[in-house]
């Protein structure tokens, strides 16, 4: 028996990535009619009158993060197959997004040819995982700091000044721009930064990210600035 033409829809806030890869989609024999969407509200409008096999998915959204959307439409749409189309490679993320639902995590490097082959498997109900996230969920496994993404370990608390001050490290400013937007003095940020890591037991601000992430202690569709 032939298959249907695959009915796909590109959700990505950049409207350039989804008039780039709609054309080099819809050119493929096994795939249908490929629509986009740039934000949730939009996607969901546009699922309530059309039916969709395959949703690629960008982590980064205007109005929600990829992975809350993630289980939105799997929750609404369960028969939906989701593929994360991304440029994260953060394993906490690449997590969070597999537990959400996705049956697919693939990166925005990628070529077209690995696309095309993840929307066929996950829509005959197989998953696909690049070779790149491959490598890193190996990596992860192997790595000594496992233990910081331990789901059974106690979770830090911190104050409402740390969260704030981890909420713009986490947006890239530097501590003298965090001293003025919170009215304090560098010395202040310093001693809260050092109060971070050391109620989170990093020791780096790219470990401090993965852990916060990993720990919902901040959002991940956040604008750097």
């Amino acid at each position: 028996m032939v298959e249907t033409p695959i009915q796909v829809l590109i959700v990505d806030d950049h409207q350039l990535m989804i008039e780039g890869l709609k054309p080099l989609l819809e050119d493929e024999e096994d795939i249908g009619q490929v629509s986009g969407a740039n934000s949730m509200e939009e996607a969901l409008q546009f699922l309530d009158s059309n039916q969709i096999e395959v949703i690629l998915m960008d982590v980064n959204m205007p109005d929600i993060s990829g992975i809350e959307a993630t289980k939105q439409i799997k929750a609404q749409y369960p028969n939906i197959k989701i593929i994360a189309l991304t440029m994260h490679e953060d394993i906490a993320i690449i997590t969070k997004m597999i537990k959400a639902g996705a049956s697919g995590y693939i990166l925005k490097r990628t070529n077209m040819v690995e696309v095309v082959e993840a929307i066929k498997i996950v829509r005959n109900n197989g998953r696909y995982i690049s070779k790149n996230i491959q490598n890193i969920l190996m990596d992860n496994m192997m790595s000594p700091t496992e233990e910081l993404f331990n789901e059974e370990a106690p979770k830090p608390v911190l104050s409402e000044r740390e969260r704030e001050v981890l909420d713009l490290l986490a947006k890239e400013f530097k501590n003298d721009e965090i001293a003025e937007k919170l009215f304090i003095s560098e010395r202040t940020v310093e001693a809260h930064r050092r109060n971070i890591f050391i109620k989170t037991k990093t020791k780096s601000v790219i470990g401090l990210m993965k852990y916060a992430i990993k720990n919902d202690l901040i959002k991940i569709n956040m604008e750097n600035r």
